[in-house]
């Protein structure tokens, strides 16, 4: 598929696709006329590149990572080292700060509107 395909069925620019094979975490072949295609695998490598940058981590970090994770094109590789995982292990405890930073906001918020939804009334 072409870049605007793949772009269209995943909800990424295209400029972000461009950017993902510069930073080694998506590769196309190129036709003869230079336009770019990839396989069918590439949608689920964007929705997972798309995650892993949603967890917060960076591009260097995802191309480290990718090859050790499961696609449709394989599997995961020797890659996978302790280092990577007591890395990505800190980076899982981060993310569950966030969420429990972002569960803490949302109670206030919800006093808050209950509070003032009872002064209204």
């Amino acid at each position: 598929m072409r870049i605007g395909e793949l772009a269209e069925r995943t909800g990424v620019s295209e400029r972000s696709l461009r950017y993902y094979e510069k930073q080694g975490l998506l590769t196309a072949e190129r036709t003869p006329g230079g336009h770019r295609e990839f396989g069918e695998w590439a949608v689920d490598r964007v929705i997972r590149v798309q995650a892993l940058f949603a967890a917060g981590l960076n591009s260097a970090k995802i191309a480290e990572l990718l090859p050790c994770m499961r696609d449709v094109d394989g599997g995961p590789s020797a890659r996978a080292t302790e280092r990577l995982v007591a890395e990505l292990a800190k980076e899982r405890e981060r993310t569950d700060r966030l969420i429990m930073d972002l569960i803490r906001a949302r109670d206030v918020l919800d006093e808050a509107i209950d509070l003032a939804s009872r002064s209204r009334a």
